[in-house]
């Protein structure tokens, strides 16, 4: 009888919920395991009166460990056809991903109808996933077959498998790629499903490389970090409050190309113009307006006025995002028994990362919104004073218009100061923390699929 022998680049992985089988094409270097938990039982006594002493140990099974696995996939968004063997959706030209079924067990119960799963937005133009339907004590379970082999093939069934944590590394020369890991009850053989959804596996037009990533930060305060500097009025600064104003003058804003400003006048009692309220910041300036002062029988103010867009310029050089669900798999321990995993329940959410870029430092434009101006900011007295601050951080895997893309959108990221890596070229690395409005909200990260 001749011997079989597997290989892990002869295997195919498929999820299963209910009655919908997604084929997901893997890289090298998945796994999967469990482990079991056991008890020692030893003796410890003193000599008998022959001189004997028991050294004997005795050993029970107690329980299965949760099983784990982990596996990567690439970034791959598509367009449906609408029809066709393995269509993933009834109508055409729907954005959808190859990994989407993950994505839907790490965010909510990957409840799966009409073509698409619970919270999830599909159309024509994008397909938008958010995490609205993950405040729950439980999340989604699916069913993970690997198959080994062809005519002869061994397959492992993972039964109640979580999605617990996925991380997308931003490696400069390669693919875009999202590393998946979580729990599973059991491993156990098993026979293998008829895949019913795998449609565009088999494509090599909806790769992204990770060259393409473009990164945008934008700071909540622009009065503490402004940024580059070019866009709306975010304050004044009153070089000559003027005398004799007896009602307050009209403000008025010209140059700087922007348009579309207003603001009001505050006079003191004693008539002298002590600050400006901007009530409508305009858009689009490129250099500071100037601020003129009209009626209220006064003469003589003078006032400048600072732009801020809070948006800094960072061009990557590497960095990852990972969203945590902090499961914890639940096991019983009832004596007399092996015991096994019954099912999870999830921890605090987190979404965290970490980016690098060169420390560039702009001799010609001023150096605003440059890393090292970044860093500045950061580190200045206002930021300290801020024990929370907030960038609207979005990262554009595949371009800011380019297709095929996904981009992540976190509203509020908290930064930590930025440390220098010290390297050929001299680096900085910045950690943040996707936050949501209130620590009960769901609202710290979207994605956002645009096919091919």
């Amino acid at each position: 009888m001749a011997d079989i022998l597997y290989f892990s680049r002869d295997t195919k992985l498929f999820v299963e919920i209910g009655s919908a089988v997604w084929e997901m094409p893997v890289l090298d270097g998945f796994s999967f395991s469990q482990g079991s938990n056991s008890t020692e039982v030893t003796l410890a006594e003193m000599e008998s009166s022959t001189g004997v002493s028991r050294r004997g140990r005795a050993y029970f099974n107690d329980s299965l460990a949760p099983a784990e696995w982990s596996f990567s996939t690439y970034v791959r968004p598509f367009k449906s056809a609408g029809t066709g063997p393995g269509a993933v959706d009834t109508v055409a030209n729907k954005h959808h991903a190859v990994e989407e079924v993950l994505w839907a067990l790490m965010v909510g119960d990957a409840a799966y109808a009409s073509s698409t799963f619970t919270g999830f937005t599909t159309d024509t133009t994008d397909s938008d996933i958010t995490f609205a339907n993950s405040n729950k004590s439980t999340l989604g379970t699916a069913n993970l077959y690997f198959v080994m082999g062809g005519t002869n093939s061994v397959v492992y069934k993972l039964t109640g498998a979580v999605v617990n944590e996925a991380t997308l590394d931003f490696d400069i020369d390669g693919l875009a790629t999202i590393n998946w890991s979580g729990f599973a009850a059991t491993i156990t053989e098993d026979s293998a499903p008829a895949r019913t959804l795998y449609e565009d596996i088999t494509a090599t037009d909806n790769f992204i490389r990770n060259r393409l990533t473009q990164l945008t930060i934008t700071a909540a305060d622009t009065s503490v970090f402004p940024g580059k500097g070019i866009g709306a009025l975010t304050d004044t600064t009153i070089t000559n409050g003027g005398s004799g104003y007896t009602s307050a003058p009209t403000v008025a804003f010209t140059g700087g190309g922007g348009s579309g400003a207003a603001a009001t006048a505050i006079i003191s009692a004693t008539g002298v113009v002590t600050g400006i309220t901007i009530t409508a910041p305009g858009s689009n300036y490129t250099s500071a307006p100037t601020i003129a002062f009209t009626g209220g029988a006064g003469s003589g103010a003078a006032a400048t006025a600072t732009i801020a867009d809070g948006v800094y310029n960072l061009t990557l050089t590497g960095g990852s995002v990972t969203i945590s669900n902090n499961m914890t798999f639940i096991t019983p321990e009832e004596l007399g028994t092996v015991n096994v995993p019954v099912g999870h329940v999830t921890g605090a959410r987190s979404v965290s990362g970490n980016f690098t870029c060169y420390l560039n430092l702009d001799t010609t434009g001023g150096n605003v919104g440059t890393s090292t101006d970044f860093y500045e900011d950061l580190t200045s007295a206002a930021a300290r004073a801020k024990i929370t601050n907030s960038f609207a951080t979005t990262f554009k895997i595949g371009g800011a218009s380019g297709t095929p893309r996904l981009e992540l959108a976190m509203p509020q990221a908290h930064f930590e100061i930025p440390s220098h890596s010290i390297d050929d070229v001299i680096s900085m690395e910045t950690n943040f923390h996707g936050l949501p409005v209130t620590i009960s909200d769901t609202d710290e990260l979207t994605l956002k699929y645009v096919g091919a």
